[in-house]
């Protein structure tokens, strides 16, 4: 393994990215980074009393989790690619097993299994707290902005 093989030698650090204040859609939400490996990134969204769903349960609403999870998958194409390509989201499948408990941070962590000339293949699932108990799982598919990576 040379130097530039090492996870600290690539290009792309998504750590970076959430450094500064991250702006847009996730920033309104709060989403912030949580970790990364190289083809997967955990992204965090912290329980806000603005993300309830429900005034009754106090359970965050699926549209803020739905964008987490895109987020997070998202990343995890960046990290399989190495590089800040523009892609879209294509189809992002999410499949809720219960909702996330209230008060509690919710962890999104995206993957990227596999790369194509113009279409990445993601898969990822979101909790808040225990792995083995995951809230939702999420299977899509990204495009290449420009045609191909």
């Amino acid at each position: 393994m040379t130097d530039s093989d090492t996870p600290a030698a690539r290009a792309f650090d998504p750590k970076l990215l959430f450094g500064g204040r991250f702006g847009g859609h996730g920033g309104r939400l709060g989403i912030v980074y949580h970790d990364h490996g190289d083809d997967w990134a955990e992204l965090a969204l912290p329980y806000h009393s603005d993300l309830i769903g429900d005034e009754a349960s106090g359970v965050i609403a699926s549209g803020p989790i739905l964008a987490l999870m895109d987020m997070a998958t998202s990343v995890g194409v960046w990290r399989k690619l190495d590089a800040f390509k523009g892609h879209a989201t294509l189809d992002l499948r999410i499949d809720y097993l219960r909702p996330a408990r209230p008060g509690q941070t919710v962890i999104g962590r995206g993957e990227c299994y596999r790369i194509t000339r113009s279409i990445a293949f993601v898969r990822g699932q979101a909790h808040d707290g225990d792995p083995n108990d995951p809230l939702a799982h999420v299977a899509g598919t990204f495009m290449a902005v420009e045609g191909y990576w």
